[in-house]
């Protein structure tokens, strides 16, 4: 029996070395997750320590993100256990490369912050580059599986689908939204999505589509696939980030809420 010493715990393995980790060996670490024996950093086997205020399943869970979390971004997960605050992420959202002339370009933000380890994830819509007036028709805005936007908006893959349920039902099927003035501002709370875990969304894609989500109420097969949300305007890949963009925009937001509260208000009494 050898002892591995990971970023703060340690995990008994029969004849597994952590020298020369690699990508087969943390897949074979996650399968295993639930049956590894964790201690603390004093050496205190698992069974000898309190019990935690957890299910079984929501301690092995939490395991299993901690896991994964520390060996895909170890200095986010560092920061977020050191000081419990937390995750950012950004998606800095581009034109696809292959539309036609006509089509809108639209360029902006997407913003993520999700309370570790479980809290519900929270996002924060700005784009711009619709036509000007108010679309009526809605706009579709959904997580892709993949990252690589090699080949633009078109080498995202699919729809982010990880429990292989039918659309709307994906944890990235964040649904349609309504440009005012060419914008799209949106604040969205209590998403499906995650930032952490073995489901995080954290490198792969979101995609603004040119139509409107059917959510899955089309009567066809694309309709449980993606909605028949059509053709992909822009896209971009979810990356980590720190609060100030958050933050930023949350301000933003607040203030013209504010703004249009005292607008309302001014007109009533009118």
């Amino acid at each position: 029996m050898e002892r591995l010493q990971l970023r703060g715990k340690c995990f008994w393995k029969r004849n597994l070395v952590l020298k020369g980790l690699n990508i087969s060996t943390m897949f074979l670490l996650l399968i295993l997750a639930p049956g590894l024996i964790y201690c603390d950093l004093n050496g205190t086997r698992a069974e000898d320590a309190q019990p935690l205020d957890l299910s079984p399943l929501e301690n092995i869970q939490k395991k299993v993100n901690d896991l994964w979390l520390n060996l895909l971004y170890p200095q986010l997960y560092e920061e977020l256990v050191a000081s419990n605050r937390s995750a950012y992420a950004v998606c800095a959202v581009k034109p696809s490369t292959k539309l036609d002339a006509d089509k809108p370009q639209v360029t902006g933000q997407v913003l993520f912050k999700q309370a570790y380890p479980d809290g519900k994830l929270e996002a924060i819509f700005y784009l711009d580059g619709f036509p000007a007036g108010t679309n009526l028709s809605g706009r579709a805005i959904h997580v892709h599986q993949h990252g690589d936007l090699s080949g633009s908006c078109d080498s995202a893959g699919g729809h982010h689908n990880p429990f292989k349920v039918n659309h709307p039902h994906h944890p990235g099927d964040f649904g349609n939204f309504y440009s005012k003035g060419g914008k799209i501002i949106k604040y969205r709370p209590n998403l499906m999505a995650t930032l952490f875990g073995p489901h995080t969304i954290i490198g792969r894609s979101i995609v603004v589509h040119e139509q409107e989500d059917d959510l899955g109420k089309g009567n066809n097969k694309a309709s449980l696939e993606n909605g028949n949300a059509g053709k992909r305007l822009a896209c971009c890949v979810i990356g980590t980030a720190n609060k100030n963009q958050w933050v930023n925009r949350s301000l933003e937001i607040a203030a013209k809420r504010k703004k249009r509260i005292a607008r309302r208000a001014q007109n009533s009494r009118a």
